[in-house]
């Protein structure tokens, strides 16, 4: 069975992939797609952003496809990054610029007042149209520092409850375990292998 992953950062589609893969689910992303399509992510929600990218690929191609939207919520900061975490230094940012961004506006904040969580909200479209919510978080805090080359994103100033490293410390392995992508994933497996036949 191919599944359509609406995304065109190779790290998601690795991790989704690895989660996906011994299950027979053969996992493209955009980058596979001899068209290119730009989905403007203006929802004011997760749900929204993973909604509209599932339906419009889901059109375009008639594959099934698996969206998400997912991002960094931060206590301190009022929710900030949220729906903008891809985006939070500007409309082309590196993830290096929207970590720097992050820590510069939690400078001051204290060791116990660091709390942050990530959210992924994941919308499967399948061939029949049937629309699949799921939802994921985990918790944890902000560094005070990057550390680690691992994963992407925020995952170099993320410290996962119960850990001491960021994600970007931690195995690829631990990471799919724990991760709000994996737990989202993991809701809705069952859906996506059942659409194998």
């Amino acid at each position: 069975m191919k599944l359509l992953v609406a995304t065109g950062n190779a790290g998601k589609l690795k991790e989704i992939s690895a989660l996906l893969d011994p299950e027979g689910v053969e996992v493209i992303g955009l980058k596979d797609l001899e068209e290119k399509f730009e989905i403007v992510e203006d929802g004011d929600t997760f749900e929204d952003n993973a909604k509209k990218k599932a339906r419009t690929l889901h059109e375009a191609t008639g594959l099934p496809v698996l969206a998400d939207d997912s991002g960094l919520m931060v206590a301190a900061l009022d929710g900030e990054p949220g729906v903008h975490s891809a985006r939070y230094a500007g409309a082309d940012a590196t993830d290096e610029e929207n970590n720097s961004k992050l820590l510069e506006k939690m400078g001051g904040v204290e060791e116990g007042e660091r709390g942050a969580a990530f959210i992924c909200v994941m919308a499967l479209i399948d061939g029949d149209e049937n629309e699949t919510i799921a939802e994921g978080r985990f918790g944890g805090r902000i560094s005070d520092a990057p550390a680690g080359a691992g994963g992407f994103g925020y995952d170099p100033v993320f410290i996962p409850e119960g850990y001491h490293q960021t994600l970007a410390e931690l195995s690829p392995e631990v990471k799919n375990r724990i991760s709000h992508r994996a737990k989202a994933l993991r809701v809705i497996l069952p859906v996506i292998v059942s659409l194998r036949g």
